[in-house]
């Protein structure tokens, strides 16, 4: 099997785990900076969503390993990503100069 390949076996694999995570902190990081920015909540009115960001509710050693997890599975499935979309472009190239062979 080719890197592709796997990468593309690993991207289905792992993104059901990054999802839930990803999603959490997005959200979030998004509602956390919206209402203290622009609906003027103070720090300690919103710090409820920053816990959640930043996986403070799962304790010192839990919030180091959540943050390097969500980074790394992060990282991952966008390597994993762009390359299942660089893979799909140089297809469709090929495709439309007329080099199928079907």
């Amino acid at each position: 099997m080719n890197f592709n390949s796997n990468s593309r076996q690993f991207h289905k694999l792992l993104a059901p785990w990054v999802f839930l995570p990803l999603f959490i902190s997005a959200v979030t990081g998004l509602f956390y900076r919206v209402s203290k920015d622009l609906l003027g909540y103070s720090k300690t009115e919103v710090h409820w969503l920053m816990s959640l960001h930043e996986g403070e509710w799962l304790g010192e050693n839990g919030e180091l390993i959540y943050v390097i997890l969500n980074s790394l599975g992060l990282i991952w499935m966008l390597i994993t990503g762009v390359q299942m979309f660089s893979k799909k472009i140089s297809f469709t190239k090929k495709v439309t100069k007329g080099e199928s062979k079907g």
